[in-house]
């Protein structure tokens, strides 16, 4: 009965603990609720995504990752962006966001050294801007979350030369004014002219993201050089235009596409052999880190900020990936 009288006790006295232990908790404000509901903002917070070509699909997987960031922290959001590719409109645009005084702005550039001083006066008026998919080196945003577009090139390059079994002349269609695409551009040329001494690059032609232009300008490369055995193409617009230019010549057997990112009209193109692989990039992930980037920064939530240390509040660079899309796995990206 002695133990079994010890045991009571022992088993109250754990209870005591139990109980005097959540009390302390709700009386610090640091209850399992509270820890369970995490970082929590205002619905009548405002963060805006600002884009170019905004009728592209391309644009809906970052604004779906923007968007589900923004339901997990109960703020707000707005998509804005330029119809064109035109550096002119998206300046527009992005001084309207400006003049509305949101509580942060993420915006990627068409012409990089163009759109900085409306960037810097975005953050100087201590609106919180980060850059994602392309960036803006000469801006203050202190963080750029998107595709390491150098790497993406190299890897470009070494499908690319897979499937030409590393012989034979190449074109390549990209968009010259835009950073990411000089920096996919430039992965490119250096692997292949490093590596595969048995390609030879031809010629660039600007695409100007836009399909019929991209169209034109391989059916130029194709009319120019009948031997041509691979086209690569910096951006999906381009690579889809490519696709036709080269069913309407009948080279689509013959002629390898490397093509960028993954919406259904590219991805269709290759479960039908016109386009032989394609990069796909994280675009969800760049719509979701840009808006908790933009969160930490309006909250000053970073160690850093905290501590008072000056340093850049953010990782200067969040690299998200990409992925080679074949005929192989084409179906396990539909919808994504």
């Amino acid at each position: 009965m002695k133990k079994l009288f010890f045991v009571y006790i022992f088993l109250l006295g754990l209870f005591a603990l139990y109980l005097s232990y959540y009390h302390f908790q709700d009386i610090n404000g640091t209850s399992s609720e509270q820890v369970q509901e995490g970082i929590r903002g205002d619905i009548d917070e405002k963060y805006v995504m600002v884009t170019f070509q905004s009728g592209s699909d391309y644009w809906k997987r970052a604004l779906k990752g923007f968007e589900d960031a923004a339901n997990e922290l109960n703020v707000s959001v707005e998509y804005r962006g330029a119809t064109q590719y035109d550096v002119h409109e998206q300046i527009t645009v992005l001084e309207q966001v400006i003049a509305q005084k949101p509580d942060g702005i993420a915006i990627t550039a068409i012409e990089a050294a163009k759109i900085a001083p409306t960037i810097n006066k975005a953050i100087k008026a201590g609106i919180p801007v980060v850059l994602f998919d392309s960036g803006s080196p000469a801006s203050d945003a202190p963080t750029f979350i998107g595709t390491d577009s150098y790497n993406a090139g190299v890897i470009g390059a070494q499908e690319m030369a897979a499937l030409m079994v590393n012989q034979g002349k190449v074109g390549i269609v990209t968009l010259p004014n835009q950073l990411n695409h000089q920096q996919r551009l430039r992965g490119f040329k250096d692997t292949i002219e490093k590596d595969y001494p048995g390609i030879d690059i031809v010629e660039v032609k600007d695409g100007k993201g836009n399909e019929l232009v991209s169209k034109q300008a391989a059916v130029e490369l194709l009319e120019k050089y009948p031997d041509l055995k691979g086209i690569f193409v910096t951006e999906a617009n381009g690579g889809i235009g490519v696709g036709h230019a080269a069913i309407s010549m009948n080279r689509e057997k013959d002629v390898k596409i490397v093509s960028f990112d993954a919406d259904k009209p590219t991805l269709d193109m290759i479960k039908d052999g016109t386009i032989s692989a394609t990069l796909a990039q994280g675009t969800w992930k760049m719509g979701y880190w840009s808006l908790l980037s933009l969160f930490h920064l309006k909250h000053q939530l970073t160690e850093d900020s905290k501590m008072g240390i000056n340093t850049p509040p953010l990782p200067p660079n969040i690299d998200t990936g990409v992925s080679v899309v074949t005929k192989e796995n084409a179906g396990d990206f539909y919808g994504k």
